[in-house]
């Protein structure tokens, strides 16, 4: 009775940009697996790298050029298969579109999370779930349930399987490569939302796809978690002497106040990454390293409270607030002193060892060069161009992320490559992240914006370029402190709501953060630049909740050069 029914579900064509017969879309299969074979290209891909792959085949093999996004999601699935094999099948999620059901005859119920399938045998759902959930699946039948990135959040999965029409695949990709999330992806041969079908032997396939190595995947949460648990007072005393003067008290209460930790936490990740470590374990001399990297990172803070005249900090008063500039200062001094002393005392070959003194050292120079320039400024304001405000971003803040991305990897013994890629990377999503800082300074501020304190700003910069004579003036003033700046923040947020300053702020931003991504693409290592994308990810929480496709709000996200060009 059941196949009857199946059998009476109307069956349509592929839609155009989908290969019409069976056979031809296996030949792309086949294809694509030929050409990872041969070029071992490696995971994430940006989307303009995927494509420039599949323009690759498209043009060696003549290939019609309409079905590029076809090719672009086999060929993605080609990349991944071998990562996906190597992960358990309870760590694996296995998504169905609703649309493949015989609406007709289906006896499922729909609700918040999907369809509740009663495995009636109308269609193939049902065929599906049992045997994936025999095999140990999490399943849902839902397109782009905010469930799946709650699941992957989560941890307790860490590959996805999924059946989806091209349009949802190609919305949904952003969220799977900033995530890295290994997966296959089998397209429905038609969209509409109704009367669907798919090559079934391709999800089979895909379901079975097993392999006897296993993946090592990073759990960067439990990972983060770990790290933090390191900068408990009672934690830091262990690497620190016995003598606990009151320097040393100082020191180790202000290594343990609040912060995002995200410095050791990439030195930490960018080890693993390289030694294809599954991160449940680290030896007591990473520990000491990311100690390192931290003590670097909060002399730096307190020697910039300073030098800003900052009072606050973590909600709290600032050290030189709390106890005057002389012990600040040297507070500030016993940490970097800590910090190169933990590196000097690391049990590793001495050339690894003479590499990360030569990498903090050389961030630690480029670092002052930065914070020199804003003092400079300063001393003396003026208005900024929005290169000269990239600038100062990219000597004062990029170093502190290459610092501790390079000391995790050169600690793992990464090739001279990787350290290359590092640098190209640190540089673009330093000057994203403090992108970011203004923007985030500003939102929260938005109503009653603080001018207390003029620093070198994007958002100010870009007010500047837009605004007109009158205008220029007035910002021009305010650099030079001519204005009362007290009664100027109305006028400020004027020009900003005026020219969109926020919005241009943002595609900045983003433009930044796509060079880091297309910075990974001469990476060799598939660990490491899924661990460098799944940063960028954390960082600007780019794994946001997806609708299904008929409820899918497109995002315009412009390549990086033309968002430049755009902002003027």
């Amino acid at each position: 009775m059941a196949e009857n029914i199946k059998a009476a579900t109307s069956i349509r064509e592929p839609q155009d940009n989908i290969p019409q017969t069976k056979q031809q879309r296996d030949k792309l299969l086949q294809l694509a697996a030929e050409y990872v074979r041969e070029k071992r290209p490696v995971g994430p891909m940006s989307l303009d790298e995927l494509r420039s792959h599949c323009k690759e085949i498209i043009k060696a093999k003549n290939i019609n050029s309409k079905y590029m996004d076809f090719m672009a999601v086999i060929l993605n699935n080609q990349v991944w298969r071998d990562s996906v094999a190597g992960i358990a099948y309870d760590k694996r999620l296995l998504l169905l579109p609703k649309c493949l059901r015989n609406e007709k005859n289906c006896q499922g119920n729909i609700d918040e999370y999907g369809l509740i399938c009663e495995q009636c045998g109308s269609c193939v759902i049902g065929e599906f779930k049992t045997e994936a959930e025999r095999l140990g699946y999490a399943v849902l039948i839902a397109e782009g349930s905010p469930v799946v990135m709650s699941l992957i959040a989560s941890g307790k999965i860490e590959a996805v399987i999924g059946v989806s029409c091209m349009d949802v695949l190609e919305k949904t990709f952003p969220y799977m490569e900033a995530g890295a999330i290994p997966g296959i992806a089998i397209p429905l041969l038609q969209d509409g939302c109704a009367n669907t079908s798919v090559d079934e032997d391709w999800v089979w396939d895909a379901i079975y796809e097993n392999s006897q190595i296993e993946s090592t995947q990073i759990n960067l949460k439990e990972l983060q978690k770990q790290v933090e648990n390191w900068f408990t007072e009672k934690n830091l005393e262990k690497l620190f002497p016995k003598s606990a003067s009151d320097t040393e008290k100082l020191a180790i209460e202000w290594l343990s106040k609040a912060g995002k930790r995200w410095r050791p936490f990439l030195a930490v990740c960018a080890y693993c990454a390289v030694k294809e470590n599954n991160s449940s374990h680290i030896n007591e001399e990473v520990h000491r390293m990311a100690i390192a990297v931290e003590c670097f990172h909060k002399a730096s803070l307190i020697h910039d409270d300073i030098e800003d005249s900052d009072s606050l900090r973590y909600g709290q008063k600032t050290l030189h607030a709390e106890y005057g500039i002389p012990i600040a200062l040297n507070v500030g001094d016993f940490l970097l002193g800590e910090g190169y002393r933990l590196l000097a005392e690391l049990n590793i070959d001495a050339r690894i060892k003479t590499r990360m003194l030569a990498a903090a050292s050389q961030g630690h120079r480029s670092l002052c060069i930065g914070q020199g320039n804003e003092l400079t400024w300063m001393s003396k304001p003026k208005q900024l161009a929005v290169d000269e405000v990239i600038e100062i971003f990219e000597k004062k803040t990029s170093p502190a992320f290459e610092v501790a991305l390079k000391l995790g990897a050169v600690f793992a013994q990464c090739k001279d490559s990787t350290e290359d890629v590092l640098k190209q990377y640190s540089r673009s999503l330093g000057i994203a992240y403090q992108i970011k800082d203004d923007i985030d300074d500003f939102i929260s501020q938005r109503d009653a914006l603080d001018l207390n304190l003029m620093r070198p700003s994007i958002l100010l910069a870009l007010g500047y370029e837009q605004a007109k004579e009158k205008e220029k003036k007035f910002l021009e003033s305010l650099w030079k402190t001519e204005a009362k700046i007290n009664s100027a923040k109305k006028e400020v947020k004027e020009i900003f709501d005026k020219y969109n300053i926020e919005h241009k702020a943002f595609m900045l931003m983003e433009s930044y953060k796509q060079d880091a991504i297309k910075s990974l693409s001469k990476l060799e290592n598939s660990s490491v630049k899924s661990l460098l994308r799944k940063v960028i990810g954390k960082i600007f929480k780019d794994m946001e909740l997806m609708g299904c496709c008929n409820e899918y709000k497109n995002r315009d996200v412009t390549g990086s050069e033309q968002s430049r060009k755009n902002i003027k």
